[in-house]
């Protein structure tokens, strides 16, 4: 399953075998590779070309032509919707507001204090789940604000930890 949002309206996107559902709707459509960027498509006895123009694989973000019309999609997997749900995503800017614990666990070491600068990819803290060490690493640039947990605290899924 995956999202696909175009002019601000977000579509669930779920395959199957030879069956695309589009929000929960069964779509049929005919579907013919022209080339590596280049589809023909019929749907609903209309014939449209569409043409991949960029693809972004950082942001998830595809530019498509379709008949005469460009339109830009915001693509979100399954890992993405997981991510934007534990409040973990920064897909709308680099700024941390928060990071929440993605499950139930203690914490085992803390590698910032308040006032410590974060960029993308620091390891913030290391949490045991399950006799398994997790590296939570920040997903955006920040300056911590305030630690709210300490060492070997237990904490609860979607627990805040750090607050920037």
């Amino acid at each position: 399953m995956f999202t696909v949002t175009i002019q601000n309206k977000s579509y669930s996107v779920e395959k199957a075998d030879d069956t695309t559902l589009v929000n929960g709707k069964t779509i049929n459509w005919d579907l013919q590779w022209i080339s590596d960027r280049k589809i023909h498509l019929i749907y609903e006895n209309k014939s449209l070309e569409a043409e991949l123009i960029t693809i972004d694989k950082e942001s998830k973000t595809i530019q498509i032509r379709l008949g005469d019309k460009v339109s830009n999609l915001q693509l979100k997997d399954r890992f993405d919707i997981l991510l934007e749900q534990m409040g973990m995503n920064n897909t709308a800017s680099n700024a941390l507001k928060e990071i929440k614990a993605p499950m139930p666990g203690l914490i085992l070491d803390l590698k910032v204090q308040p006032g410590d600068e974060v960029v993308k990819g620091d390891v913030v803290l290391i949490l045991e789940a399950m006799k398994m060490e997790n590296i939570i690493k920040a997903p955006g640039d920040g300056i911590v604000k305030a630690v709210k947990v300490s060492l070997n605290q237990s904490v609860e899924k979607n627990q805040v930890l750090i607050q920037f």
